[in-house]
């Protein structure tokens, strides 16, 4: 009886060592024979390629193995290289890269074949007219809601951009877009491909469908030192100067600069002097601000490495305001006299230039976000203030309680100092995630209007800029949203 016992459970065994189908392969085992099979199937360089699926070996019911790629659409492991010696690695960032380059360009396809998208059920323009005429909607309701309906179906067009040197447009690649208050001018940052910025300002004049056509005025000021920050400043009228804050190199050290916009060719007003250029030693800012409030009148302020400069431009006199954080993003309230600065620590607190650095009362206000905060945009009325940070958290604050109230969901961000664009007459936010997504939310109900991909392939050094407006091109201009990516300029205009 134990003989025979014996005999049956080898048999046992062996029979599952024959039937793979009995038994699950330990982790080192499906390693090794995926290992020892033939170059032409382990080395993705010479045969077999592994599909770009988003899904990982994490995500699914496999152990993921050191080393090892599981592809679930060919059901097996591919060995990663390591990325030297080898002239077609298979690293876990290409295999990333492929799958997001993959992701964008279905996206792509399906807004050219959609001439309307659906962002919520029963979203369209007739039932909204439905529901108003029958009373579910009040007019402020039925306009934001139309207005959304608007954003989700705006279509990409791309603006032929005419220059005095076509050759410079066709190399130089745009690194910031900012309009002014108007909507009717575009500053521009361009790398040069020596190295270096170059700046313009482009007309949006002719900003009309179906042409869209428009000028860039360039002007020979070029620098080759990087562009911190950058904002329009009122000086001698409305958005006269462009205000740059640029970065120190060698012996060279770092200065807050104001450029005349009447530098630039036809770019200012009729009759209007040229302005006045100058410019202002100031080591490692970071930020930059202007102010537009009468109590500080002529001034701007900077944000540094544990300090705060505000700046008279006309006197020359300054007030500096100590710090324990780097100053990344500022912003001056127009109607009382705040300066709201987001910091690395993740602290954001507002300044009383009235205080004039006496003793410790100037702050205002202290919010606190769980990493680096990377823009903060107070609202019109100056009871909320929205803010970013590199955790891609965006959230609404209530000043007067220093609350959260609402919090925007779906922005990618981990270390990159990216702007956010609030527009409250259109009830939308919009920011550009890391992943190169140029993403819309509803202001008032946080809810995600618009997912746009970038035309161009994503990279770190190819995040778009953009620039939205309810009147671009001036007061009879029509609300959209214009993208610079790499050379080429794209309007996003209502249907």
């Amino acid at each position: 009886m134990h003989k025979s016992s014996w005999k049956s459970r080898r048999h046992g065994r062996r029979s599952q060592r024959q039937n793979p189908r009995l038994r699950q392969p330990r982790p080192n085992e499906r390693c090794n024979t995926e290992a020892q099979q033939s170059p032409q199937d382990s080395d993705h360089g010479d045969g077999e390629v592994p599909s770009t699926s988003t899904s990982t070996a994490g995500s699914s019911s496999v152990p993921d193995l050191p080393g090892y790629y599981f592809d679930p659409e060919k059901n097996r492991y591919f060995r990663l290289l390591p990325g030297h010696n080898n002239c077609n690695p298979l690293t876990k960032e290409g295999i990333q890269q492929k799958a997001m380059e993959h992701k964008r360009l279905q996206l792509l396809e399906e807004e050219d074949r959609q001439t309307k998208k659906i962002t919520r059920m029963g979203f369209n323009a007739t039932s909204l007219l439905q529901k108003s005429k029958l009373g579910f909607l009040n007019a402020t309701s039925y306009c934001r809601l139309a207005h959304e309906l608007r954003v989700s179906c705006m279509q990409r067009k791309k603006v032929q951009i005419h220059s005095s040197d076509p050759s410079a447009l066709a190399s130089d690649r745009f690194n910031l877009i900012m309009a002014d208050t108007n909507s009717d001018r575009l500053f521009t940052v361009n790398d040069v491909k020596v190295g270096g910025s170059k700046y313009g300002i482009i007309s949006l004049s002719g900003l009309k469908t179906p042409t869209l056509r428009v000028h860039m005025h360039e002007n020979l000021y070029f620098t080759n030192r990087k562009v911190n920050s950058v904002c329009w400043a009122s000086l001698n009228h409305l958005d006269s100067h462009i205000l740059l804050c640029l970065m120190g190199i060698a012996e060279t050290p770092g200065c807050a600069t104001l450029l005349p916009a009447s530098l630039f060719v036809n770019s200012h007003p009729a009759g209007d002097r040229p302005g006045m250029l100058c410019s202002f030693r100031i080591p490692g800012a970071w930020s930059c601000a202007w102010s537009s409030n009468i109590q500080a009148n002529n001034c701007f302020s900077t944000g540094l490495s544990r300090w705060v400069l505000v700046t008279n431009v006309v006197t020359g006199h300054r007030l500096s305001f100590g710090t324990s954080s780097d100053v990344l993003t500022q912003q001056f309230a127009v109607m009382t006299p705040l300066l709201f600065n987001g910091c690395r620590s993740g602290e954001i607190f507002a300044i009383d230039i009235r205080c004039r650095n006496q003793g410790n009362n100037w702050k205002a206000t202290s919010l606190f976000h769980d990493s680096p905060v990377t823009s903060v945009k107070v609202l019109q009325e100056e009871q909320c203030l929205v803010a970013s940070d590199m955790a891609g958290k965006i959230k609404l604050w209530d000043l007067r309680t220093t609350k959260c109230a609402r919090q925007y969901e779906g922005h990618v961000n981990e270390y990159a100092r990216l702007p956010l664009h609030v527009h409250e007459e259109e009830g939308i936010l919009v920011a550009v995630g890391q992943d190169c997504y140029t993403r819309i939310w509803s202001l008032r109900d946080t809810h995600l209007l618009r997912t746009i991909p970038s035309p161009h392939p994503t990279s770190r050094t190819n995040i778009p800029s953009v620039a939205f407006s309810s009147r671009l091109g001036g007061v009879r201009g029509a609300p959209g949203l214009l993208m610079a990516v790499q050379q080429d300029l794209y309007y996003f205009t209502y249907s």
